[in-house]
């Protein structure tokens, strides 16, 4: 099994790289949820300082109308470069990949939807090769998915997981609503003594869970159950404890290091309960 490391600088690559075998970074204005997003022509310093490393590209926006001439621009000049895969959330990434020639494999990255294997195979009908596992799902339905599918399977394994996106300015639209005046990167929404990160950018609103996933416990069985990468991800994260867990991997250690550690829902089922439709008289 490969370790897949969404890093957050340049810096943190050449300190992670002999630790880890493939990253993940974005590419501005087309990817939302990704510490190190780059201009498409900064690649080439990219390729050199991870050298024979895979490199994975995130286009995971929820694409517009104006998106369009830029995406195929840069799917186009993706094909000069050795890309193992492209991670998408829009079907338009899908639709103008089967359009075309591309050197590179598609990752579907709908994060909330890659809960079964039936979807996973779905895409992989149109030429997905990969599928980035939900986070919402147990350790068993991960398995079950495995031996269901062909796909290779990215599972995240550590660090703080996606909740929602939106093209609304939510923490901008507060702080101009109050008048008040905030330079910080990331900010922080309290709820019933819970903490959530939030990123206000170009793209609009990322936030994501209180707690920093965990999952360390279930690496070797991830591995003796044939999951292909398990993905690190360094957002909001000290650079050194990252490498720490990077190249331990220790389940104890990791819960003492940090003090919002989660399972997540590795052991946790998820049931939604409809109402039951009761008639007034």
């Amino acid at each position: 099994m490969k370790l897949l490391v969404m890093p957050s600088s340049i810096e943190e690559i050449k300190n992670t790289i002999n630790y880890c075998d493939a990253y993940l970074i974005g590419i501005k204005g087309l990817s939302v949820n990704n510490n190190l997003c780059i201009d498409i022509n900064e690649l080439d310093s990219i390729c050199n300082v991870i050298g024979d490393k895979e490199l994975f590209i995130n286009l995971n926006k929820n694409m517009t109308n104006d998106d369009i001439d830029n995406l195929k621009s840069t799917m186009n000049k993706l094909n000069n470069y050795d890309i193992s895969g492209v991670f998408y959330y829009d079907v338009g990434v899908l639709n103008i990949y089967n359009s075309g020639k591309y050197n590179y494999d598609l990752v579907i990255a709908s994060e909330h939807a890659t809960t079964n294997y039936n979807t996973i195979n779905y895409w992989c009908n149109f030429g997905v090769k990969y599928a980035l596992i939900s986070s919402d799902i147990t350790i068993s339905e991960i398995i079950d998915i495995r031996k269901n599918s062909n796909c290779k399977l990215i599972v995240p394994i550590f660090g703080y997981q996606s909740m929602f996106n939106s093209k609304r300015h939510i923490v901008k639209n507060y702080l101009d609503y109050f008048k008040l005046s905030d330079k910080s990167k990331i900010n922080y929404m309290e709820k019933e003594d819970k903490i959530y990160p939030i990123i206000d950018n170009d793209n609009g609103t990322e936030v994501y869970t209180d707690y920093i996933l965990n999952g360390m416990l279930e690496f070797n069985n991830l591995s003796e159950n044939g999951i292909d990468y398990c993905l690190l991800n360094s957002f909001n994260i000290d650079s050194d404890q990252f490498i720490y867990v990077l190249k331990n991997k220790d389940y104890e250690q990791i819960n003492k290091m940090f003090r919002n550690i989660s399972n997540g829902f590795l052991y946790k089922e998820t049931i939604a309960r409809v109402k039951k439709d009761e008639k007034k008289s």
